[in-house]
Order: structure tokens, then sequence, then C-alpha cells
């Protein structure tokens, strides 16, 4: 696997220059994802940066973080980037799913999936 920096940005240009770097490294095609969770009451923060507000703050200082606002939605974002090589423009793909923060549940084995709740669903 492929180490670079963890760049910073808008997410779509993050992938973009973590494709490039990782095109680089293994002089060759390659693909990328980037995945980040966004607050709409924080116009889409914590976003790309979620890994590290996660860590600090943990699941329910995230949750906390709404505690002051009506608007408890956000969005998962993902966004992948693939390159045919060095030379090449990432091409990039982006999916969203809206929903819901909600009080962390279940294991909390996977980033920060105990506090959304994608819309339509109950848990």
């Amino acid at each position: 696997m492929a180490w670079f920096p963890h760049e910073q940005g808008e997410p779509e240009e993050i992938a973009k220059e973590k494709c490039r770097l990782a095109a680089l490294q293994v002089k060759g095609p390659v693909f990328v994802e980037d995945t980040c969770l966004c607050f709409n009451a924080y116009k889409g923060l914590p976003g790309p940066y979620v890994k590290w507000f996660l860590e600090k703050l943990g699941h329910d200082g995230l949750n906390r973080m709404l505690h002051g606002f009506d608007d408890k939605t956000g969005y998962a974002l993902c966004t992948f980037a693939y390159s045919d090589g060095p030379d090449a423009e990432p091409h990039v793909f982006m999916g969203r799913t809206d929903g819901t923060i909600v009080p962390a549940r279940g294991p909390a084995t996977f980033g920060w999936d105990p506090i959304f709740q994608p819309s339509g669903f109950d848990q």
C-alpha cells in the first residue's frame, strides 16, 4: 500500500492530490478513496478532517458539537479518484448519502458509523 501525507482542502482536491501522489509512487494506474462526514450546521465540517475530530473528541464529542443547533442533519461523502498513471489527470467520482447525526449506538469499531443514520433508515 502506498503512503502519502494527508492532504488538506476540499474533498475533490484532496482525492486528486492523493491520486497523483499514489500514481507517482506505484508508477502506474491507481484508485484512491476518501470518505468524510459532514454536518450541515457546520457547512460541511468536519468533512475530510473527521478522522482527527473523532480521535480527539470521540463519538460523544462529535455528537455534542451539534448540541446548540436544531439542525442535526449531515451527509457521508465518498470520493474516489482514478488515474492511468503518473502523467495522467485523475478522474474523480463522488457519492453522497444524506442522514442525521444521532447518539452513538452499536459497535465503535468502524469510524463514525455509530453516530450516522442514513435517511430512510431507523438504525
